[in-house]
């Protein structure tokens, strides 16, 4: 006589191992949505600390920067006279002074920009690579372009994004608008004339005369490099400008950091 196994037995055997497969595909997929659970959080904490924190170390480093700069206060000579009143300080036109190129990433001026309100007066080092003065230092000064009040073409960059983003309101900026440097001694008062959006291979932007490379400048520029878009380093927003007028710091302050014109 021939037995035959219970039909009951031969399925449960047969599902056992699919059981066991199918545990082991949910087990991987556990897994690997912890990991993209994880990686979100990593993402997140870096975009955090590169969109905020930087920011936030940034401004920081800038404003000790400018406060610990030995410059005597434009104040000085209101003090001196026994006024209570900032002293506005009398344009000149004539040959401005002029100082010497510094070793790099030493700050040597600073820039406050009258359209960009409540925004803090920013330090101006020497160079513009990102690791000692772009993200430490805030405002770069181009090597071997012009220092301020000099013919030629003053080419300063920064950020737009992170790092105390010191250019990022650079796009509201028109013709006529003031941009402000100070030396140790000196101010220089530049007036945006134009901007333009150009690749980063558009070196010409910052030649001795915007654009036209080996022509004599005759003119005392400025030029403020950043990028663009936000977000973004696939472009660079530029802003061109010619020197107003300069002043002795011993004379008072430019009447346009003082809510003048």
């Amino acid at each position: 006589m021939t037995t035959t196994a219970p039909r009951d037995l031969v399925p449960r055997h047969g599902r056992a191992p699919r059981r066991s497969g199918g545990s082991a595909v949910y087990s991987a997929i556990g897994v690997l949505g912890e990991l993209l659970i994880t990686l979100g959080f990593l993402v997140l904490a870096f975009l955090v600390w590169q969109l905020w924190w930087t920011d936030v170390e940034g401004n920081q480093a800038q404003a000790e920067i400018v406060e610990s700069l030995p410059w005597a206060p434009p104040a000085a000579a209101a003090a001196a006279s026994g006024e209570a009143t900032p002293v506005v300080a009398a344009p000149r036109r004539d040959e401005p002074p002029v100082i010497a190129e510094p070793g790099h990433a030493v700050t040597f001026a600073t820039v406050q920009v009258p359209r960009w309100s409540d925004e803090p007066e920013r330090p101006i080092s020497q160079g513009v690579d990102r690791p000692t003065v772009l993200d430490v230092l805030g405002i770069g000064h181009y090597p071997e372009t012009a220092m301020p009040g000099a013919i030629g073409n003053f080419s300063l960059a920064g950020h737009r994004t992170t790092y105390g983003k010191p250019l990022n309101r650079i796009a509201e900026l028109q013709d006529g608008d003031p941009i402000v440097v100070r030396t140790a001694d000196t101010w220089y008062v530049y007036r945006v004339t134009s901007s333009a959006i150009v690749t980063p291979q558009d070196v010409q932007v910052i030649d001795p005369v915007p654009g036209q490379p080996g022509v004599e400048p005759t003119e005392r520029m400025i030029t403020l490099t950043t990028c663009h878009p936000m977000f973004s380093a696939r472009e660079r927003y530029v802003v061109h400008g010619v020197l107003d007028y300069w002043a002795p710091v011993a004379d008072g302050s430019p009447a346009e950091i003082l809510g003048g014109a």
